[in-house]
């Protein structure tokens, strides 16, 4: 793509608004995790859901060494989780999960709605690796997740029903 292509793509994936997730993976390659804002449902039967992780990262190894992965959707009010995962805190925190209420083996976040998956396929595109992963187990969080649109959190305003 053009740069002019690539600037403009840029410029509209700032309209679209995503929910902010801490991918978190533990296993033989040891316990991880990172802030991602692609991330989707992929099926309903059997459910499955996808992440896309930058090649280069850290998570992206860590999840296709461990094969499981938990995508935590953070609750509004959660950037400063969103950062500390992002890697924005890494000269203070030695342990991105020090202090924080952490659950179970593939680290659920505390008031997130998240996913716990198998990974079934990973499939590399550009600068990304898309890890594809079967749901095996699912918490429900808050109702209103942290948003993000052009640059900054959001807050998103129910009209009924959440």
């Amino acid at each position: 793509m053009e740069s002019e292509h690539r600037a403009t793509f840029i410029s509209a994936m700032r309209t679209v608004a995503s929910s902010f997730c801490v991918v978190t993976t533990d296993g033989v390659a040891g316990r991880h995790g990172a802030t991602v804002s692609a991330f989707s449902s992929v099926c309903a039967d059997p459910p499955t859901v996808l992440v896309c992780l930058n090649t280069t990262s850290k998570i992206a190894a860590h999840v296709a060494a461990n094969q499981v992965f938990r995508v935590n959707v953070l609750p509004d009010g959660a950037a400063d989780i969103a950062a500390r995962f992002a890697g924005l805190h890494d000269d203070k925190v030695c342990d991105r999960f020090e202090g924080l209420s952490i659950a179970g083996d593939l680290p659920a976040i505390k008031g997130a709605t998240s996913f716990a998956c198998d990974l079934t396929q990973s499939i590399v595109e550009g600068t990304h690796l898309i890890c594809i992963g079967r749901v095996v187990d699912v918490i429900l969080g808050a109702a209103i997740p942290l948003t993000y649109l052009a640059g900054a959190y959001q807050e998103l305003k129910s009209k009924e029903g959440l």
